[in-house]
């Protein structure tokens, strides 16, 4: 298995990724820099996408939506998806805010300018997962998307836990139980859905 972002970088265009890697490419080309999904997760097969807040600032490029990331909140994710079993070719990695920070850039206060644009863009790759069945909001920031989501996609199950970083899960050994709840939660979900909901 690739253990590195070069790595990653081969199989950026790999079948189950391909359209939606393109798609980040036109994002770019469009002026919005946004990370590639990850190659080592479900892709288009998906059936969970977990949603986290805004892209990690770190060095390497290029970028992937990972839980492989060398930043924290990642480091814990993966850790808590292993210890539920969540398949990682069943599930996939968005952020509410995906577009990378500018070099050299402090980091800022969301705006609600901010996450109306992340809304849209995440509505957008929603349509392009036809087998998802359940999304994961991480954190509050994520979860402000939850009205639009339901809307547009009523027949998805949506949940909502704790973000994962280091900051959120050291103030109460609950945060980290509420956590795996969710994503077990989401587990089971995913083992007695129909195969095909929006076909429902």
């Amino acid at each position: 298995m690739p253990d590195s972002t070069s790595d990653r970088a081969t199989l950026v265009d790999s079948a189950h990724v391909r359209s939606l890697n393109q798609w980040v490419r036109g994002q770019c080309q469009r002026g919005r820099a946004l990370p590639f999904f990850d190659p080592l997760d479900g892709g288009e097969r998906a059936r969970v996408m977990v949603l986290l807040e805004r892209t990690a600032r770190h060095a390497a490029t290029p970028r992937f939506v990972s839980r492989d990331n060398p930043v924290p909140a990642q480091k814990n994710l993966k850790h808590f998806l292993e210890q539920v079993a969540l398949p990682r070719n069943e599930t996939i990695l968005w952020n509410a805010v995906p577009w990378l920070p500018s070099a050299g850039e402090t980091k800022k206060p969301l705006r609600k300018a901010d996450l109306q644009e992340g809304t849209v863009m995440l509505l957008d790759v929603l349509s392009r997962l036809p087998r998802l069945h359940s999304i994961v909001f991480a954190g509050r920031i994520a979860q402000q998307c939850m009205p639009s989501v339901k809307e547009s996609f009523p027949l998805l199950a949506l949940f909502g836990m704790p973000h994962p970083s280091p900051l959120s899960i050291c103030t109460s050994p609950e945060v980290t139980k509420r956590i795996l709840s969710v994503l077990s939660e989401a587990k089971r979900w995913l083992q007695t859905a129909p195969a095909a909901p929006r076909e429902a």
